[in-house]
């Protein structure tokens, strides 16, 4: 409980960066909430606030904020096992398998006590989500100009914040993986619609489908299968 509330208190502040971002990008405190509540994935939100903003169509946003999202389904295939729900608990808690949702419980070693860590941080971190991106973009709306500010800057920034951590923590696989998509973004932005790169950069991943030449797989590549 104590972890779960931890959590979903710290990161929900992040909600205030996106209600700013959400609204520099265009959309109303309205849809921003809406967007908050019913999406519920922080990166995937920023994704899609993030094509939007830079003059990107709806659709190559919400195709980029599902391919980050994807990494959802995987958590769900574990959780779903640990927790053991069913019927319309199943169905409410898979709206809250995320990063931090996973992170808390799967560590858990029986189901009471994996149920209670879920419940708690999906519970504080939703809830904390959605009014700190309300007020976020309460905040920002009142703004004349965003620009003059730099509130515009907001999205790029939360995303560089989650990045470095990897690359620090992270092995030369995962640098190779950061600076082949980084080049196939940069490369393409000049030639393809805003949103676009974004999704053609996510093929640097495939590198970790390359075993290294010694036979035995790296420390990255076995923490990938795992």
């Amino acid at each position: 409980m104590r972890d779960g509330v931890g959590i979903g208190l710290g990161v929900g502040l992040s909600g205030l960066a996106f209600g700013t971002a959400a609204v520099t990008a265009g959309l109303s405190p309205a849809q921003t909430v809406f967007l908050s509540a019913f999406a519920f994935t922080g990166a995937s939100q920023f994704a899609l606030v993030g094509v939007v903003a830079s003059g990107g169509s709806l659709a190559a946003g919400v195709a980029g904020a599902l391919l980050l999202g994807a990494r959802n389904t995987l958590y769900g295939l574990r959780l779903a096992d640990t927790l053991g729900w069913r019927g319309g608990r199943r169905a409410l808690a898979a709206h809250g398998v995320i990063d931090e949702t996973a992170a808390v419980t799967l560590p858990r070693t029986d189901r009471a006590s994996a149920r209670r860590a879920f419940t708690a941080t999906f519970a504080v971190l939703c809830v904390s989500w959605v009014l700190t991106s309300l007020v976020g973009a309460l905040a920002t709306d009142r703004v004349g100009d965003v620009d003059a500010f730099g509130l515009d800057a907001v999205g790029p920034a939360v995303f560089l914040a989650l990045l470095w951590p990897r690359l620090r923590e992270g092995g030369g696989r995962v640098r190779l993986i950061a600076l082949l998509g980084a080049g196939l973004a940069l490369a393409a932005t000049p030639l393809l619609p805003p949103g676009v790169p974004v999704l053609l950069a996510a093929s640097a991943a495939l590198v970790v489908l390359v075993r290294p030449r010694s036979g035995r797989p790296s420390e990255s590549a076995e923490e990938v299968r795992a």
